[in-house]
């Protein structure tokens, strides 16, 4: 069976809705490179297809859209070759799939049901249409892994209301539909069961006019949510904005960790992210916050040029092995860091990641 399945839905009009489902369910949907192999020709083939009027984007099953990238194979990749070569290969496909959706020429649906993790947040956030239900959630927790948040993060992160991407940078905390909303990343909350009604809906509507396709299906999305009726629980970034920007207001990553570790509270919310940041790797949390400073004013390309760089870095230099080792190979939860605090984090070691280790960056001519 195939990873990605491609589906052609005939509008009455003759234009053709195209869905393309992740068909990875075992896995919640990670996206490997052979899905990203599947995704993008097909990308390509329908920008110039005047008979495509939109993309809906979705998964297969219940629980993911898309749990994030396949780092088990690049741990097995980099166990067994010693080099980064493949790791560079995979960054290098997955980031240009990801600026193509952002940057498509034609309207494409993201439905961001279940776990949307690392990886599957690159794919939605680059959607034009974002939608988030009831069984949403959203994470980049990166830091439990020796990694930072990538796939554009660098520059959605950096656009959430004032400095909530870096707090769920560095601590990787969940978030639900209220949340995505609130900070930017989603557009729409529909309800799980309204999915069919959507196609329904798309496949009813006049596609005869390219420019109003984005307004067409604007339309259809805003009467489906004034229609949804499942509740869902209180956007937490919102319920805690003053203690984020508090927290955050901090000149260095170790301030910042210090001042999240001395709290003292009964939160569910914000324990978990003490936990996060307790567990996860120092020099991620060093990484994060270096990144999301140096990547604050890049154009969408830039960010993901440095991105390849930084992510490269990781696995040449960095611990992303050991992190993956540790959390989703061995599973013993006990990686080996590399550094103990964040304060102990060398600052020359730092500097050498953010030294891309090629003259010409394999994004270059995206």
């Amino acid at each position: 069976m195939s990873l990605v399945l491609f589906e052609e839905h005939l509008a009455a009009d003759g234009k053709k809705i195209i869905e393309i489902i992740l068909n990875a369910e075992r896995s919640l949907n990670a996206l490997s490179l052979d899905m990203i192999r599947l995704i993008q020709p097909k990308l390509d083939q329908y920008a110039s297809d005047d008979s495509v009027a939109a993309i809906i984007l979705d998964s297969a099953g219940e629980k993911a859209f898309c749990a994030g990238g396949d780092v088990v194979s690049l741990y097995n990749n980099l166990k067994d070759t010693g080099t980064a070569e493949y790791a560079t290969g995979y960054f290098s496909e997955e980031y240009r799939l990801d600026y193509c959706i952002h940057t498509y020429p034609k309207p494409i649906i993201g439905w961001g049901a279940g776990i949307v993790m690392g990886g599957g947040l690159g794919l939605l956030s680059g959607c034009s249409h974002r939608i988030v239900t009831q069984s949403t959630m959203i994470a980049m927790p990166e830091v439990t892994i020796g990694l930072y948040p990538d796939v554009g993060a660098s520059w959605f992160l950096n656009r959430c209301p004032g400095r909530v991407g870096l707090f769920l940078g560095i601590t990787g905390a969940r978030i639900n539909a209220a949340d995505a909303l609130f900070i930017g990343i989603a557009d729409r909350q529909l309800d799980n069961q309204q999915r069919p009604e959507l196609l329904r809906k798309l496949l009813q509507a006049n596609w005869n006019d390219a420019s109003t396709a984005s307004a067409t299906i604007d339309k259809i999305l805003r009467n489906l949510a004034a229609q949804a009726t499942e509740q869902v629980a209180l956007s937490q970034v919102r319920q805690h904005f003053d203690l984020i920007q508090s927290l955050t207001d901090v000149d260095c990553a170790d301030d910042f960790v210090t001042k999240l570790l001395a709290l003292n509270v009964d939160d569910s919310w914000v324990v978990k992210a003490q936990k996060a940041v307790a567990h996860g790797s120092p020099m991620s949390i060093a990484m994060i916050y270096r990144q999301l400073q140096t990547t604050k004013h890049l154009s969408l390309k830039e960010v993901f040029v440095e991105e390849l760089a930084l992510s490269t870095q990781c696995c040449i230099l960095g611990e992303l092995a050991e992190g993956i080792r540790a959390l989703l190979v061995d599973k013993d939860g006990k990686p080996a860091w590399r550094f103990k605090t964040v304060a102990e984090v060398d600052q020359a070691f730092l500097d050498q990641l953010f030294v891309s280790p090629w003259e010409n960056n394999p994004l270059r001519d995206m």
